[in-house]
């Protein structure tokens, strides 16, 4: 029987966020039960940083080199085959609730459609059943209709009575009216008039910010909670680390994280930033009780045994680590993201922890092989289901890799700061179980010994004793870039008997 497909992303969750990983407070019940009948990947990365540079390799396959979503607003080129388009080549009607943050090709469109003018198109091959766009207008209509007269726009995200002061105010809505309990509805209700096989998208808005949550999960975790921040011990210090760095923490800013807050994220103070992160840390109990209704609900109607089920996210959240909050730039704050599988096909082999290093990229290429159907182009990421299946693939990976641009075609404000070109304003970062190496285009590298410094505190590039070391991480970037150009016609060629594929994997 075909089985069921739900893929659900929770925007901006760290990897290390989840109690199966053994966070200090955070307690996620719901998603350590997805884990002890399936796969957790405790090593998992995003590809890359914002929304919609990382969303496109998850849906693609590919990394950023090959798939050039660089920033919000970067269309995706409309020849990449993705994992919709996938499903419905295999008979499911992919189905969307939330969002895909898809600036879609504008050569594709006429002159003057709409999605010429927002970053928030959806991804081709994905009918949609609930949008969530940035507006939030879907559920703020909704939530008036449940008497919150006053929810007209997003200002409905303020924490109630508490000004500009950092606080755990609630705001005015409760935990059953949130954007999660909205689409969990949604999805819900759609599920409950399906008569075959489907395909569903769920992508939750939390625990990105701003940062709000109600009762009870307001007040659930507190400033003291959780574990050391890692950063240095001052904003000066860590951003004498890189010019990038010093560039990042001027650039946070606190209207992107409190809502109606003003101001320079640097002019929080560390009791702030902790008050703060424990919010977040609420945000996650949230999402985790609204996936526990899911789960419970697909228990009761018997599609639990045929329902595929994948957990991750888009990308990570600084948290306070290195003076940050959101996500770019190196750090494994922004790009280590949770990942569990449950597959109940592979039920004899459930309860696994793989400490490889895997990617977003490989969703895709497992949801192909999965579904028995070939990618129509080169993909980057690798099949994880093998995994899934109790064996270990032959020569995995044993870096993880990801990149991040920080042009800003709109404004300039990178490339003016730094005198550089939007080609040379990107990093890209591969790390293994010894060093972290991060090549910038344009400014000087970084090197951590992550033994020695897991907090990268300490840049050992222009340190004479690790040229060595810092050349061959340079080397093995740039091999990794190498093999993962673009292989979709390379592998074919056209013979006296037709074309022939045939590629040789060492």
């Amino acid at each position: 029987m075909k089985p069921n497909l739900l893929l659900i992303t929770a925007d901006q969750w760290r990897g290390d966020c989840l109690s199966a990983v053994g966070h200090p407070c955070v307690r996620t019940p719901n998603i350590d039960a997805l884990a002890a009948e399936g796969v957790l990947f405790a090593r998992h990365y995003a590809g890359a940083a914002p929304c919609s540079p990382a969303r496109a390799a998850l849906y693609t396959g590919l990394y950023q080199m090959n798939h050039r979503v660089c920033r919000n607003g970067s269309p995706l080129d409309d020849r990449f085959d993705n994992l919709a388009r996938l499903g419905r080549r295999a008979g499911y009607d992919p189905t969307l609730f939330g969002y895909t943050d898809v600036s879609l090709d504008p050569r594709t469109l006429p002159p003057g459609d709409p999605h010429l003018t927002t970053y928030e198109g959806v991804l081709p091959g994905f009918s949609v059943r609930e949008l969530l766009p940035e507006h939030e207008k879907p559920w703020l209509s909704w939530l008036r209709s449940r008497g919150h007269e006053t929810a007209t726009d997003r200002g409905v995200h303020a924490p109630a009575g508490q000004g500009a002061e950092i606080g755990n105010a609630p705001p005015a809505y409760g935990r059953d009216e949130t954007q999660t309990a909205y689409l969990t509805d949604a999805f819900l209700r759609w599920r409950s008039e399906q008569d075959a096989p489907w395909f569903a998208h769920l992508s939750f808005l939390r625990p990105h910010p701003p940062f709000v949550v109600p009762a009870p999960y307001n007040t659930m975790f507190a400033a003291q909670d959780g574990p050391d921040f890692v950063r240095a011990a001052d904003r000066a210090t860590e951003a004498a680390l890189h010019p990038y760095l010093a560039f990042q923490i001027a650039q946070n800013t606190q209207s992107g994280f409190v809502q109606g807050a003003s101001g320079r994220v640097q002019d929080w103070s560390a009791e702030e930033l902790a008050t703060l992160r424990a919010t977040y840390f609420g945000m996650i109990a949230e999402v985790d009780a609204q996936l526990g209704r899911i789960f419970t609900a697909l228990r009761g109607n018997g599609e639990w045994q045929n329902t595929i089920i994948i957990f991750c996210s888009d990308h990570g959240e600084m948290a306070g680590d290195h003076w940050l909050l959101g996500k770019g730039g190196f750090f494994e704050g922004s790009y280590h993201i949770p990942l569990v599988i449950r597959d109940p096909a592979q039920a004899a082999h459930a309860g696994r922890r793989i400490e490889q290093f895997t990617s977003a990229a490989d969703i895709m290429p497992t949801l192909a092989e999965r579904l028995d159907q070939a990618p129509l182009n080169h993909q980057d990421g690798r099949s994880l289901l093998p995994f899934l299946a109790g064996r270990a693939p032959a020569s995995w990976r044993e870096a993880a890799f990801w990149e991040f641009d920080f042009r800003d075609i709109e404004n300039g404000v990178a490339e003016r700061h730094f005198s550089l070109g939007s080609n040379a304003c990107n990093l890209s970062v591969i790390r293994d179980e010894a060093y972290k190496y991060v090549h910038f285009a344009g400014l000087p590298p970084l090197l951590f010994d992550l033994k020695s410094d897991p907090a990268e505190t300490r840049d050992l590039a222009s340190d004479p004793a690790h040229l060595a070391v810092r050349l061959h991480y340079a080397e093995k970037l740039l091999a990794l870039k190498a093999r993962h150009l673009d292989q979709t016609l390379a592998y074919t060629h056209l013979s006296s008997r037709g074309p022939l594929t045939k590629p040789f994997d060492a």
